[in-house]
């Protein structure tokens, strides 16, 4: 079997020195280095052979932290690792402790179609391959097609129009990268957080809810359901693609920041549904009489339907297997939860049919997260205000 890991990263605006992100809001010389030297420290413990970044505004800057993980995982190498003349170097303890670096890996970003310059910046996101990529990676953000989400109308009458979603906030990163004898399709993603989105009226200079000395809570909670609407509609984009890439038979691998927990509306929409139970105690749908119910036939085959193009949660699976409590990636207020998420298809399900490989671990890096509860501090500003997830897979031979 061949060792293969995937993480996920939420860096935290990562941009170089004096250089305006979003309004006000840059980093000194110092900040960056400091900056840059946490994040490098963080790769180098995550030594995954495939991380996806989230919120990289420039690719220079993950270049930059690229190289210093590298830098400082080369002389944490020669400090613990035995020569070659030393008769236990091969011992495993050996293997476990050696950063294997990132010279040699590919890299793509993806920019994001919104940035608007200095001061207005919008981040995109980036995949780091130690494997390489089979093909060219695909951003996905301007839609050929916009979606159109009709609403149905209650009680009959007039149409109750519609959603368009023509742009995503963020790019969706596809790749597909080899492992061992299999190829696997990954998809990075940063859906549309839960902050509001405010109109701002034509020659205002903002919008009237982002005054809060005139506080607007049925304003900021219209903001609050654009964004979700949003959010759920980047989902059901990232749901086709899955989906396609499912219909054609390759295993895939989800993985970013979903800005929402696992049993959320929009991560849900991107895991798929979970099977009915039984289908022979539903009513069909076309049903003209209380018996007229699926067949046992039938009930296989809606099940097999459902779960041959259903995402399962790494960190659900993982919990399953052990006795921990509780996986969180971000903390704010008091509110500890998990938004960032990897997602397996059930290629990677032990006894499924025709797995290609299997999860042996699951590791989340969240010591540094504080619960925001206390004055906004350097560190704050700094460090990732998410944890880090990883997969260790096995793929088999």
């Amino acid at each position: 079997m061949t060792r293969f890991t995937i993480a996920s990263f939420n860096v935290k605006n990562l941009i170089g020195a004096d250089r305006e992100y979003y309004q006000f809001q840059s980093y000194t010389p110092e900040e960056y280095a400091w900056k840059k030297a946490w994040l490098a420290d963080q790769v180098m413990t995550l030594d995954a052979d495939v991380i996806g970044f989230q919120e990289i505004f420039e690719e220079a800057a993950l270049r930059d932290v690229l190289d210093e993980a590298d830098r400082r995982g080369a002389a944490a190498n020669a400090e613990n690792l035995p020569g070659s003349d030393k008769p236990y170097r091969k011992k495993a303890i050996f293997r476990k402790l050696a950063y294997d670096g990132y010279d040699a890996a590919a890299l793509a970003f993806a920019p994001n179609a919104n940035d608007g310059g200095p001061g207005h910046r919008r981040p995109g996101l980036a995949l780091v391959s130690r494997n390489g990529f089979e093909g060219a990676p695909e951003v996905i953000q301007d839609l050929a097609q916009p979606v159109e989400i009709p609403m149905q109308a209650l009680g009959g009458g007039a149409n109750a129009g519609s959603f368009t979603l023509s742009r995503l906030s963020r790019p969706i990163l596809k790749a597909r990268v080899r492992s061992g004898q299999q190829t696997i399709t990954i998809f990075n993603c940063h859906l549309k957080s839960k902050l509001g989105e405010h109109i701002r009226p034509a020659g205002a200079p903002f919008a009237p809810e982002a005054d809060l000395t005139r506080y607007d809570p049925v304003g900021r909670a219209m903001g609050s359901l654009r964004a979700a609407l949003r959010r759920m509609a980047e989902a059901w984009v990232l749901r086709r693609e899955i989906v396609a890439e499912l219909e054609a038979g390759h295993p895939v691998i989800v993985m970013g920041d979903f800005n929402d927990g696992e049993h959320a509306v929009s991560s849900e929409i991107i895991s798929g549904e979970v099977p009915f139970k039984n289908y022979s105690w539903m009513l069909r749908h076309d049903a003209q009489s209380y018996s007229d119910r699926y067949s046992k036939e039938e009930n296989l085959a809606i099940t097999e339907a459902v779960e041959r193009v259903r995402l399962h949660s790494a960190e659900h699976l993982f919990v399953k297997r052990s006795a921990r409590d509780m996986v969180y990636t971000s903390a704010f207020g008091g509110t500890y939860e998990s938004i960032d998420q990897i997602y397996l298809s059930r290629h990677f399900i032990p006894g499924d049919h025709d797995p290609v490989g299997e999860m042996e671990y699951f590791s989340v890096f969240n010591d540094h997260l504080t619960d925001g509860a206390h004055p906004e501090a350097p560190y704050n500003k700094l460090a990732s205000d998410h944890g880090q997830i990883m997969a260790h897979l096995h793929i088999y031979d």
